[in-house]
């Protein structure tokens, strides 16, 4: 007879749990796409084949991820140190609101330097967004779930209310800031596309992810504050400086993620600028298992989710959120199916009669 039995599970289903997730979630999904009326087959092509065929649709997936992969390694940092930033998309906005603010003053600026202004600016932008709530948690116990998620509509309309006033457009009446200078907007990296340097520092920072959390001293306090913050004391690892310096980290990343959409993609502030990248990136760092590579692979993902979605949609008239709709169903499937991880399969003896 087989039970379950609390304790660690064996490499093998450690590895089938992520592909175990995937299936369970596009069986559910299935259920929404019979209602919607078409065939969930079709449509799975549609979404996850068809774009892999065409350049333009395989390029536009690397744009997509770009964000998605620069929140999930964000949110990885926090919660690899039992910080639960919940705040990405609000530290994103941050970083954004930073660039758009020096963006358009470095005309007379060097291309390299406005690009470095930039980045600096975007990631202070996110570093201070992240500072109140990390701050509130490691002083006075303030829940960070509550804080972080509570700031993120904060700077939101903050945001709203300044592209509605002071820098709405006086001619047009668009609600955007300022264009950003031309030497402060990315470069392409591939000719004819749309990818710009943020996907080089979305892969610069799924590098440094790594090398921190398997090479470094501070990596290895980071994952022991996180699996248990009084062993790790006991152990004399810092925890309160270790979560604050982790919180830090990862808003000034969410941030980086919100500069690159202003200076690689849209080149000045609007109204939403991100579809929920930040709420993404949490998706992405769980389902990638708090690892560099698997937010690499679950932000290309997500990002061929979202590029399908939308073919999907033009190609056989379903509703185009069904991109979301996997999102959130892969979050919940992703959370309940990690549990395993915490149990082993293990079959018991039966027990025997009484004489």
């Amino acid at each position: 007879m087989l039970r379950l039995e609390r304790g660690s599970a064996p490499l093998w289903l450690r590895a089938l749990l992520p592909i175990a997730a995937v299936l369970i979630t596009f069986l559910l999904v299935s259920l929404a796409i019979w209602a919607a009326g078409a065939n969930p087959l079709d449509v799975f092509y549609e979404m996850l084949i068809k774009p892999l065929s065409k350049r333009t649709s395989r390029l536009e997936i690397l744009v997509q991820a770009t964000p998605l992969i620069l929140t999930g390694v964000a949110v990885t940092y926090a919660f690899a140190a039992g910080y639960y930033n919940i705040g990405a998309e609000g530290q994103l906005y941050a970083g954004a609101l930073m660039g758009a603010l020096v963006g358009p003053k470095l005309t007379s600026v060097p291309a390299f330097f406005a690009i470095i202004v930039m980045l600096l600016a975007g990631f202070l932008g996110g570093v201070l967004w992240a500072l109140i709530p990390a701050l509130l948690k490691v002083r006075l116990k303030v829940d960070e779930v509550v804080t972080t998620l509570l700031l993120n509509s904060v700077i939101v309309f903050f945001i709203s209310a300044l592209l509605n006033g002071v820098w709405r457009d006086p001619i047009s009446g668009w609600p955007r800031s300022p264009a950003i200078a031309e030497s402060a907007q990315f470069p392409s990296i591939i000719s004819r596309s749309r990818v710009h340097l943020g996907f080089i520092l979305a892969v610069l920072a799924l590098l440094s992810l790594w090398w921190v959390l398997k090479r470094t001293r501070f990596g290895l306090e980071l994952r022991a504050s996180g699996l248990g913050k009084e062993a790790a004391r006991f152990m004399g690892v810092p925890v309160a400086k270790t979560m604050l310096t982790a919180a830090l980290i990862s808003g000034g990343i969410a941030g980086l993620a919100g500069v690159s959409e202003v200076a690689g993609v849209h080149y000045y502030l609007i109204d939403g600028l991100s579809p929920g990248y930040g709420y993404t990136g949490i998706i992405v760092a769980t389902f990638g298992g708090l690892q560099a590579l698997g937010v690499a692979i679950a932000g290309l993902f997500l990002a061929l989710v979202d590029t399908g979605a939308l073919s999907a949609s033009r190609a056989l008239g379903i509703p185009a959120y069904l991109g979301d709709i996997v999102q959130a169903t892969l979050l919940i499937v992703t959370l309940a199916v990690l549990l395993l991880n915490r149990y082993r399969i293990v079959r018991s003896k039966p027990m025997r009669k009484a004489p």
